[in-house]
This record gives structure tokens, C-alpha cells and sequence, in this order.
């Protein structure tokens, strides 16, 4: 019996092929929008979680900015720092912008990054050459890193790597080229994205800077607690700025990828209730025609129980019907909405992975759909009196 409502059922929806496929387009938009929404949404949050995980872990960020008396840190203070139980180590950052001078052509305002042989070795984005060490830091080499990016401006079909830019006067040797994977905690938190890196000691040179005002701490994943190196530095930073308000802020990086990744959650449960307003609209649309259907269909109803048949398996023809027009929308939107992400993957440059969640979501829920909205026709049709439904004809 089931099978032969599944036939008659499929054959109603083949003969009125237009009704049925602006019946199931709400169905299908509402599909699309859950799985495309969600699967690229998600994947957004793992490259940023990815991103902030391999940079973020075991950090604390400090914008030192200091008082009119006392402004920025100095290297013996970094040092001092450096001295708290759990701290292994702190990577400056110093940051200016300068016109870069290379075969008598003059780049202007290119942003130049100062770091330390410890930001490199946390940030794993050297792609060819060689990032900086310590005795080119502390004895201010003449070296940089570029960018892949100036490296297509500047460098177009040469290899960089042994070649000399100038700055300032001053010529330095390019020893690396960053693969454009820069996912530090500044750059990742809405800093301008470096065209060149030099050892910081060169830059406050280059620069005329005398104080740090920005860095990055890096904690032992043995130390105490985050918490206890935190308030170390607070109260060193306070003790350093007499402790005057604003003087400098500090940012515990696990505290802010755990808010990041329930915002995130969050973020994800907000997009799949509006996709689902969709589905809604097409369930209403699903009874509607279904309405209709057991109206046009009167007479055959009438005729089918004036020779037996019960209102039990009227209704399930129905209900058969609304389901198989909800789950004939949720496929055509399960591969519509893979498409759009692996689509919007490649196009943001993304790895795009199937959420089994989201295609069980709106796959399920457009079956439930199918019942919920499917069932009180089905009810009707059920009910009707085969001598009124005959009188019709």
C-alpha cells in the first residue's frame, strides 16, 4: 500500500510540474540558505579560530602607550619583564612608514614592520629565504623580509632573495620573503599588513624612536596560570606608568578566543533561525497547494472511499505527497547549497569542509516540514463524506 501511494503521489507531482516546482522553490531557497549559510560561515570561523589558535595560545598583547612623563617601554624594561616566572619570551614591535628605494625607482609609504628573531620563530611565514636570528637583532644586520606582495610590485619575475632595497639611505639586504600568511596577533586584530620587516633595533634607528610602544608576550604552555603572569605584568606596568589610568592596556589572548568562539556560536544559531524563515514560508506554501489539491480532487476522494478505502490511507496518500514535495525541494537545495560554498570557498580562498550538522538540519527540516504543514490537508481529505464529495461532480 505504500508503495502504491508513493506511485500516485509521485505522479500528481509530475502532472502539475510547475505548481509543484514554485510549491517546493521556498523549500529549496530555505535549504540552500542553511547549508550555504552555515558551511561557509563555519568555515570562516575555523580559518580565524585556526589563525588566532596558532598565534593567540599562551599570548598576552600589550599597547603601552604611557603617560606625558613617561611614554612607551625601553629594552631594559623588556628585559625586566622578560624575568617574570612563565614568561619565555617578548617579540616588540615597531612600526613607521617610508618611501623604499630600489634601482632609481621610489615606492612611497610603504609600511615597515620592526621584529624580533622570536616573532618569527612563533609566526611560521617565511615561504623562501630565511627570517631573522638573534645576532642579526641585537648587532642591527642590515637585512629585511619582504612581502609577496611588494615582491610582485617591486620584484616582478626576479628572486628577490640576495637583492638590496634602500631605506633611509641605508641599503639592506633582503634575506626572506613572507608567503603572505602574516597571521600575528597585530595583524590579526586589524593592523595594516607589513610590506617589509627589518630587526626593531634598525627601525627605532630608522625612525628616530627611542621607546617600544607595542609587544607581544609569550607564556610557557607549563606556567602557572595565565592569570598570575597577567597580573605580574599589570602590576609591573603599573609600578613602570606610576600607576596612571590608561597608561597602557593588556590583552589575554585566551580570554578573547574564548569570547571570539562563542560570539561565533552564536553568530552561526542567529543565521540558521533566519535561513529557517525560508522553510517556514515554504511549508506554507507546501499546504496551500495541498489544499488545493484535495479541493480539485474531490471526486476521487469520494470514489475511493464509496469503494472502500479508508480514511487512514487517504490521509497517508496525502501526507506521502506534502513529504515528497518537501524532501524533493531539500535535495535540490543540498546540492545547491554545496555548490554556493564550495563555490564562495574557492573565491575567499578557504578550505571548504561538509557540515554533516547543517545538511542534517536542513535536510530534517524539510521533511518536518513536509509533516507538519502536509498533515491537515491530508486531515481534510481524510473527512470528507464520499456522498458530498460525489455530489460535486
Amino acid at each position: 500500500m505504500l508503495r502504491e501511494s508513493l506511485k500516485m503521489s509521485w505522479q500528481n507531482i509530475i502532472q502539475n510540474k510547475m505548481r509543484s516546482f514554485l510549491t517546493i522553490l521556498g523549500i529549496v531557497i530555505g535549504v540552500t540558505a542553511i547549508i550555504a549559510l552555515v558551511t561557509v560561515v563555519q568555515a570562516v570561523i575555523d580559518n580565524v579560530n585556526e589563525q588566532f589558535d596558532s598565534v593567540g595560545a599562551n599570548t598576552l598583547v600589550v599597547s603601552a602607550q604611557g603617560t606625558p612623563l613617561k611614554q612607551g617601554l625601553t629594552d631594559k624594561e623588556l628585559e625586566e619583564i622578560r624575568q617574570i616566572d612563565g614568561v619565555v619570551g617578548i617579540a616588540p614591535s615597531i612600526n613607521a612608514t617610508m618611501n623604499v628605494y630600489r634601482n632609481g625607482v621610489v615606492y612611497e609609504d610603504v609600511f615597515i614592520d620592526g621584529k624580533n628573531e622570536l616573532f618569527f620563530q612563533r609566526n611560521k611565514i617565511i615561504g623562501n629565504g630565511r627570517a631573522f636570528n638573534y645576532l642579526d637583532v641585537e648587532q642591527k644586520t642590515n637585512v629585511c623580509i619582504i612581502s609577496g606582495e611588494f615582491q610582485k610590485e617591486a620584484f616582478i619575475g626576479e628572486n628577490p632573495i640576495g637583492q638590496t632595497i634602500t631605506l633611509k639611505g641605508i641599503r639592506y639586504v633582503i634575506v626572506g620573503v613572507a608567503d603572505g600568511s602574516d597571521n600575528s596577533v597585530m595583524t590579526l586584530m586589524g593592523g595594516n599588513t607589513t610590506d617589509i620587516y627589518v630587526p626593531y633595533k634598525n627601525l627605532m634607528d630608522l625612525s628616530g624612536q627611542n621607546r617600544i610602544y607595542a609587544l607581544e608576550i609569550y607564556m610557557s604552555e607549563n606556567a602557572k596560570s595565565t592569570k598570575y603572569i597577567s597580573d605580574a605584568v599589570k602590576q609591573y606596568l603599573n609600578t613602570a606608568f606610576n600607576n596612571k589610568e590608561d597608561s597602557y592596556s593588556l590583552i589575554v589572548m585566551d580570554s578573547l578566543l574564548d569570547m571570539m568562539k562563542s560570539m561565533q556560536s552564536m553568530l552561526t544559531t542567529a543565521l540558521t533561525a533566519i535561513a529557517s524563515i525560508a522553510l517556514l514560508v515554504g511549508g506554507i506554501g507546501i499546504m496551500n497547494m495541498m489544499l488545493v489539491s484535495v479541493t480539485e480532487r474531490t471526486v476521487e476522494i469520494g470514489l475511493r472511499k464509496a469503494l472502500g478505502a479508508e480514511p487512514r490511507l487517504i490521509q497517508i496518500q496525502f501526507l506521502t505527497e506534502a513529504i515528497m514535495l518537501s524532501l524533493l525541494g531539500g535535495i535540490i537545495g543540498l546540492m545547491v547549497g554545496l555548490g554556493i560554498s564550495f563555490l564562495c570557498g574557492a573565491v575567499m580562498n578557504i578550505a571548504i569542509h561538509i557540515s554533516w550538522g547543517a545538511i542534517a538540519l536542513g535536510v530534517g527540516f524539510s521533511g518536518a516540514v513536509g509533516i507538519i504543514f502536509g498533515f491537515t490537508p491530508a486531515k481534510k481529505a481524510s473527512e470528507l463524506n464520499p456522498i458530498d464529495a460525489l455530489r460535486s461532480v
